[in-house]
């Protein structure tokens, strides 16, 4: 199993845009690019399948951006996986010979606990903790 570089910047994506959903403000990509430290024309694509997949909403003109479409505790980690990276646990197990059975039971019982996990942990859960620092010019 390999979590890809597109789910980490997606993640970070979504973690900026959950902390800033409490004071309203929307997310512009130079500033998401910017301060997760995401290439913008990559972001751009990320962002599009956010929104394709209902997790983001994005609002046009001047003071347009993104912002998350539920809750961050309403958006579990697995449907961010789901969504951005497919099938992250793919057993190459085959049940044949002596032990192939058992090794692909044992695959099984470990992708369960991965779905499980991923289940309870929402976007929430990766929100930054220490509040931002402010900087003024």
């Amino acid at each position: 199993m390999k979590l890809s570089v597109k789910l980490d910047y997606a993640c970070r994506a979504l973690a900026r845009m959950a902390s800033r959903l409490p004071s309203g403000e929307l997310s512009r990509i130079e500033e998401l690019a910017e301060v997760e430290a995401i290439p913008a024309n990559y972001l751009v694509q990320i962002l599009g399948e956010l929104r394709n997949g209902g997790l983001i909403e994005s609002r046009r003109g001047k003071q347009g951006g993104y912002l998350l479409a539920r809750q961050p505790e309403e958006i579990s980690l697995r449907e961010v996986i789901a969504l951005v990276q497919g099938d992250v646990f793919t057993s190459v197990a085959n049940p044949a010979g002596a032990s192939g059975e058992s090794v692909a039971q044992t695959w099984k019982v470990l992708q369960d606990c991965f779905e499980a996990k991923a289940s309870e942990l929402t976007v929430k859960d990766m929100m930054p903790t220490s509040p931002e620092e402010m900087y003024y010019i």
